[in-house]
């Protein structure tokens, strides 16, 4: 009995035992997990710190380097800027840009989609970032008062002689398309990939990217993974750039509407159809379709820009010509203001007496600009990029604007590849600050007046967009 009692209590005692090992062995297990969390954390630190440590490199580099070609980017701005030409003329822009992108070392394409310029730099296997710059100035005389204004003047399509000047700032895309060129090529130990980088005609006339994509851009030439380009602005100061993310230009469309009557003597009006009076008619009309037909919520813009009509005081013409302009950023709001003004203008016209055969014919030209739409992620990534570059305080959101811009194009492919164009500031600071307080506008681009500021604005446009093409090339 005792020997049973024993027995009993030595089993008890051995089960108590295997329970304290497993509950020991247990402890033991979590602690080595705990181990190897904290080894993994540690770890993911170290590559976190390295690659930290790797970038802050890259971008001293970087800012080194555009330091160092800045005065050289400085003469090829200035030669851009006093020697401008207007778009489907850029024979002597688009040469210089090529020659730029062949002694760096890219393989040149010329005259793609008229003077289009597409310049290739192979670099092993890697992601393809496209970078694109804009080429062509304005029918503007420069009135800026710089030692290297533009005196230039050619004949426009009609025959007539018109002054010229880069007065919306390509000068300063293509001199920031060449640094950041320059500078990718100086790193090239540092990535791999391929550089696709774009000189663009034709952009006032939203004909050089339409051209270019028809010519095979994406399928002649290594097709993008991404799509960057910048864009002067007038109210951004120098040293500073601007993001937006979705739609940051306009859709823009030129609309042509030829108002016909039946001409007279302005002393008997009564037996004459007044196409003068019709148009007027129709301009006013044209003010509800923003306030009452399309959605508050949405922004539109429709403007008559010129009104065409008669010969003398005492003569009632034959016919009207209006000239309008349509804004939106949505292509749901395009389609419906058009196809309000066709059925409002028809309509008007009738109640009028005009018949069938004189009713107003419109023309929608097709100098049609797409909607930009900045791939949101993208624009986050590269906007980061740019606040590492250049410091946060010298970036900033910005809103949408109403001008139009044909880089939206390379966006709207089959391929939906992603892209961002952002604003480099161009004005000094001391300017944009009295402007300020003096409540006064600045001078706008298209203006006879618009003078960026060459260094601060080129090399915040070099440094942000080689930083944002080497995180891309390094990070797809």
């Amino acid at each position: 009995m005792n020997f049973l009692v024993i027995e009993l209590k030595f089993s008890k005692l051995v089960c108590f035992y295997n329970k304290l090992l497993l509950h020991i062995m247990k402890k033991l297990i979590d602690i080595q997990r705990i181990l190897k969390f904290i080894l993994f954390i540690l770890a993911f630190s170290i590559q976190v710190h390295v690659f930290a440590q790797k970038h802050s490199v890259l971008l001293n580099k970087i800012d080194k380097i555009v330091e160092k070609e800045y005065s050289y980017l400085d003469g090829l701005y200035k030669y851009l800027h006093k020697n401008p030409e207007i778009s489907f003329q850029e024979k002597n822009t688009a040469k210089r840009i090529a020659q730029e992108l062949k002694k760096i070392g890219f393989e040149v394409t010329e005259n793609f989609g008229g003077f289009g310029v597409v310049g290739v730099f192979k670099n092993g296997s890697g992601p393809t970032i496209m970078v694109r710059a804009d080429m062509d100035a304005l029918p503007v005389k420069e009135l800026t008062g710089l030692p290297y204004a533009s005196t230039k003047t050619t004949k426009d399509d009609l025959g007539n002689e018109v002054p010229v000047m880069h007065a919306c700032g390509h000068d300063i895309h293509m001199s920031v398309l060449i640094g950041t060129a320059k500078t990718l090529v100086a790193l090239k130990s540092s990535w791999k990939g391929t550089l696709l980088f774009i000189g663009q005609p034709a952009e006032e006339r939203s004909g050089g990217a339409i051209a270019m994509l028809k010519e095979g851009l994406f399928e002649k030439f290594p097709r993008p993974d991404y799509v960057l380009s910048v864009h002067s602005s007038a109210t951004i100061a120098a040293g500073k750039v601007g993001y937006r993310e979705g739609a940051a230009l306009a859709n823009v469309d030129m609309v042509d509407i030829f108002v016909y009557g039946e001409g007279g003597h302005g002393a008997y009006p009564h037996t004459t159809k007044d196409p003068i009076v019709l148009a007027s008619r129709i301009v006013m009309s044209l003010q509800t379709i923003v306030s009452r037909v399309i959605s508050p919520f949405e922004p539109a813009v429709v403007t008559v820009g010129a009104f065409h009509a008669g010969t003398k005081h005492n003569i009632i013409p034959g016919q009207a010509h209006l000239q309008l302009t349509l804004r939106s950023y949505a292509d749901e709001v395009r389609n419906k203001t058009i196809a309000e003004i066709r059925r409002m203008v028809k309509h008007i016209a009738i109640s009028a007496g005009i018949p069938e055969n004189k009713l107003p014919k419109i023309k929608i030209r097709a100098e049609y600009t797409p909607v930009t739409l900045n791939d949101a992620k993208l624009t986050r990534r590269i906007k980061k990029v740019a606040e590492s570059m250049i410091g946060k305080e010298n970036v900033s959101d910005t809103p949408a604007v109403m001008a139009g811009e044909d880089f939206g194009r390379f966006g709207r492919t089959d391929a939906k590849i992603p892209i961002c164009l952002y604003w480099v500031g161009t004005v000094d600071p001391k300017k944009l600050a009295e402007y300020k307080k003096a409540n006064k506008q600045l001078p706008s681009l298209h203006s006879a007046y618009f003078s960026p500021v060459p260094e601060p604005s080129i090399k915040a446009g070099v440094k942000t967009m080689a930083a944002s093409v080497l995180d891309l090339l390094l990070n797809k």
